[in-house]
């Protein structure tokens, strides 16, 4: 084949412990890059340079290093972590990569790390070439390996050992005993038939040409099968003792091919970090043109949640390269340029991110990988806040999951992550770098939210001087799909530049759902009309406009909640079976029938909660006395199976949140009034009709949730938190919020309230008994008899405040009254006040007012042109000067009425709370 001088991106991965620093050594040792191979139990290989990484001898973070496999060859090595806690800095590596080892443990053989990973490479389209590692070990039988990895990872894995049959003794494997890397492929072996057909049944046209012409596969058909991922060389040796790692560098310099790239220039970030000297460093591959020092480039700056956005600021920021770095291990060479294919680090950009897109690659490469467990950080007593939070940010920029979040309520800081390991390094990291010893609380799940079925999000923002309107179909998305944003408005309506500012305010929002206050998922969001001012409307409003119309939506919904799931295969003796499926089932998981194994062995697989498995590994060891192994891949997120729980425990209030409110804003006599999500439609000056048009809105949409039908579990906002189920602090809490409303409302229509207690009145009092003014006589205040209190009830308004009565009233109302005056009745045989229930009848023609015994209790029918309220009114009036009355409504006018006439207001859930003390009362006197 044709043999040109190429540049190859070559990434290592692998399961943690499967050799995969080895095989690094192994590879820089054979091809001349290092003297001496180094060891990880004896802390001295080439890329392991973090003290971290050296005591606990693991791979932390990914590094590259620079080797010639051939005069042809020149390769950039990147070394990945293996544990699933750093799974994300591993699949950030694969966006740059033309090909990869993924090393599989003869031990172990394919476990569910190597099945991510595989997940992983299929998604990025890498080519593989699969080494089996460890064949040195005694339990290593590669016809049960070789079956292992068609069964789960491929059926095109083809076995490339033999074409090196004549391979030298990796006892004397160096670069100078050998002459190079490379070792020669047996053309014999090649052109076996054996061979041959396993090659051509990997492509349909090849195996037709080779079957019925008899044509051979060539070297360069070989090339192309495995650029295309149709075929995946799998070799098998020992990295420690060298054997295979020749026969695998001859083939990565064989069967490999440089990808074509464009002249213009384009590039990709995917990792940020910094050097020993806290200098920021932004890696990325060339992927066309040149990059040379010095020059300028445009980068998207990253949007925040917490950012105010203006039309005014420019959204991009023009920086320079300062140095072109070609690392290997912790040593660099600058170059003053780099060509396409090229991955290097450079300094200057300050705005980069990781999964960025430079030049002509726009937009970001976002990954799959999600971290599941939140944690908060516990801060030293004196350490500064504000300090902290700049340093975990930056910490953040290098691993973007960290997703570092402040409650502003409480002034704590929270970050996901993948797992304890992951906390570790962030504490030693913290402590190395900054001398900040922090410490981590009790992990929690990270939970989601979506959407059941299409609802229109309408969001309005209109304080003086300000104007936009946005209205959202947020419909619900297939599992796993994320959020996709798009725009399906006409520019007559609202222009093409409001509606790409919107579509941008949606990409940076963290979006937080109605139900525990989780980001929200697995949802289109798209942009159906909207408004602006040609005066008035500024960027920064359709911002505000946006995140309400995305969360009145929310609150307009059925809401699911999501929580992470997890795909596990349990490998344990058959005589544990039982327990095994018997704990799974107590875990809320699901199971396929075991795989009874001819060793005595049982598989059993299927999906778990990960809320569920808390140290059930151990476990599994312990009852299974070490035979046991449990291998787990993050399956998606599906719905929660104990939601109701969850939302409780979270106890969020969407009303509540001040960063993400539920209501609008629209302007009324000069200021700026709230409207509560429920009434928003009501004053919108926009309006869709969606719900006319369900093919082209997609009313109908169906995903994999929806079609569960009446089976899922979902919640409108209504349901999340009933008055009765609040605590007594936040009862407590609600009580003195309205309090102070009605005091407001009382001041602005009758004035000031005097206080009880006047202090200057006193004064003039002791002033004038210190002259020896004359005393007066003062009557002694009368004392109120509980006998002489009297409890007003709002009747219908006490009815549609309780859930049974409400119902009972829309299909039989005498039914409701007559239960109504039942409980009044026993209620007034028990208490000492006088209960009068009053019921409207002001619309019944020529009716007079008249009162009804009913046993014990006083039940009032209003006149003719006489409400309730206005019954209510008189006789509070009447009889607050000489006793005290109580009105039990909900009513916020009459509320402010009877608050003015002297009488005790109380709220319809506090009257049915002391309904039911009473009968508690009562049943514990009988009992």
């Amino acid at each position: 084949m044709d043999k040109t001088q190429r540049n190859l991106n070559i990434g290592i991965y692998a399961h943690v412990d499967s050799g995969k620093t080895t095989l690094s050594e192994a590879l820089l040792y054979l091809s001349g890059a290092i003297r001496k191979s180094g060891r990880v139990d004896h802390g001295d290989t080439f890329f392991d340079t973090y003290s971290l990484e050296r005591s606990r001898g693991i791979t932390i973070f990914s590094k590259q290093a620079e080797l010639d496999f051939s005069e042809n060859t020149h390769v950039t090595l990147l070394d990945t972590p293996g544990h699933a806690d750093f799974a994300p800095e591993t699949e950030r590596t694969m966006k740059v990569l033309d090909y990869a080892i993924l090393i599989i443990s003869a031990a172990d053989k394919v476990t569910s790390q190597v099945q991510t990973l595989w997940k992983l490479l299929e998604h990025y389209k890498v080519p593989v070439f699969i080494f089996v590692n460890k064949m040195d070990q005694p339990q290593a039988n590669k016809a049960e390996i070789d079956a292992d990895i068609k069964k789960r990872l491929t059926d095109h894995q083809v076995d490339f050992s033999d074409l090196f049959s004549g391979s030298t003794d990796p006892s004397e494997s160096s670069p100078e005993s050998q002459g190079g890397a490379i070792c020669q492929i047996d053309l014999k072996a090649l052109g076996e038939n054996v061979f041959q057909e396993e090659i051509a049944m990997c492509d349909e046209a090849l195996l037709d040409n080779y079957l019925e012409n008899g044509t051979e596969v060539s070297l360069n058909d070989i090339t192309s099968l495995i650029s295309e991922r149709k075929l995946f060389p799998c070799l098998y040796g020992s990295a420690l003792k060298m054997e295979g790692v020749r026969e695998l560098i001859t083939l990565l310099d064989t069967f490999t091919s440089t990808p074509s790239y464009p002249e213009e220039f384009a590039a990709r970030v995917y990792k940020i970090s910094r050097d020993s000297n806290g200098n920021r460093l932004s890696w990325l591959k060339v992927m066309g043109g040149t990059l040379h020092v010095r020059d300028v480039l445009s980068l998207s700056l990253k949007p925040t949640a917490g950012s105010s956005n203006n039309s005014k600021n420019t959204e991009t920021a023009e920086e320079k390269i300062d140095q072109i770095r070609v690392y290997s291990g912790d040593k660099y060479e600058l170059l003053q340029e780099a060509p396409a294919g090229k991955i290097v680090a450079v300094t200057g950009l300050d705005s980069s991110h990781a999964g960025q897109g430079l030049g002509s690659l726009t937009g970001d490469a976002a990954g799959l990988l999600q971290p599941i467990l939140s944690s908060r950080i516990i801060l030293p007593e004196d350490a500064d806040p504000f300090r902290v939070f700049r340093q975990l940010t930056e910490l953040s920029e290098e691993e973007p999951l960290l997703s570092i979040n402040k409650n502003e309520e409480t002034g704590d800081f929270y970050v996901q992550v993948m797992g304890e390991v992951q906390m570790e390094i962030l504490k030693h990291q913290c402590m190395e770098r900054f001398g900040l010893d922090i410490s981590f609380g009790p992990g929690n799940i990270v939970y989601k939210e979506t959407i059941k079925a299409p609802v229109e999000g309408v969001g309005h923002f209109e304080p003086l001087r300000h104007y936009a309107e946005v209205h959202l179909l947020l419909s619900p998305g297939e599992p796993g799909s994320g959020l996709v944003f798009d725009a399906d408005c006409p520019f007559d309506n609202l222009a093409a530049n409001w509606q790409n500012l919107i579509l941008s305010h949606l990409e940076e929002f963290k979006i937080r759902g109605i139900l525990t206050g989780s980001e929200i998922t697995d949802m289109k969001i798209t942009v159906i009309s909207g408004r602006s001012h040609i005066k008035h409307t500024e960027g920064g409003d359709f911002r505000e406009a946006t995140m309400r119309a995305v969360r009145q939506g929310l609150m307009m919904a059925e809401s699911i909640l999501l929580e992470p799931v997890y795909d596990f295969s349990i490998e344990l003796p058959s005589e544990s079976v039982g327990r095994a499926l018997s704990d799974i089932q107590r875990m809320n998981g699901s199971t396929n029938p075991p795989d009874m194994l001819a060793d005595g062995t049982s598989v059993i697989t299927g999906s778990v909660p990960a809320s569920e498995l808390h140290d059930y590994a151990q476990e599994l060891l312990s009852y299974t006395h070490g035979e046991g192994r449990l291998n787990l891949s993050l399956r998606g997120y599906e719905p929660c199976h104990n939601a109701e729980t969850v939302i409780e425990e979270k106890g969020y209030d969407p009303d509540h949140d001040l960063e993400q409110p539920t209501g609008s804003v629209f302007c009324s006599h000069g200021a700026g009034t709230v409207i509560p999500w429920y009434e928003v439609r009501n004053y919108m000056h926009v309006h869709t009709e969606w719900l006319s048009d369900d093919e082209k809105r997609g009313a109908d949409t169906e995903t994999d949730l929806t079609r569960l039908g009446d089976s899922l579990q979902s919640f409108r906002s209504t349901d999340i938190r009933k008055e009765q189920e609040l605590s007594y602090e936040e009862r407590t809490k609600a009580y003195n919020a309205t309090i102070q409303e009605l005091d407001s409302i009382f001041e602005r229509t009758y004035g000031p309230v005097k206080p009880r207690y006047d202090a200057k009145a006193d004064e003039e009092r002791k002033r004038k008994a210190a002259n020896k003014a004359p005393e007066k006589k003062y009557k002694a205040p009368k004392n109120m008899n509980p006998d002489n209190s009297y409890l007003l009830v709002d009747g219908y308004n006490i009815i549609y405040a309780n859930e049974e009565l409400r119902r009972l009233a829309e299909t039989d109302m005498k039914s409701a009254r007559d239960k109504l005056m039942d409980i009044l009745s026993n209620f007034q045989g028990y208490r000492r006040e006088i209960v009068i229930l009053v019921f409207d009848a002001y619309r019944v023609p020529g009716g007079t007012e008249h009162v009804l015994k009913y046993h014990n209790l006083d039940v009032v029918f209003t006149k003719e042109a006489e409400t309730a309220d206005q019954y209510i009114e008189r006789t509070a009036h009447k009889y607050s000067k000489n006793n005290r009355v109580t009105v039990a409504t909900s009513d916020a006018i009459e509320q402010v009425i009877i608050y003015g006439a002297g009488a005790i207001r109380m709220s319809a859930n506090d009257f049915w709370y002391e309904i039911k003390r009473t009968e508690d009362e009562i049943r514990d006197r009988l009992s």
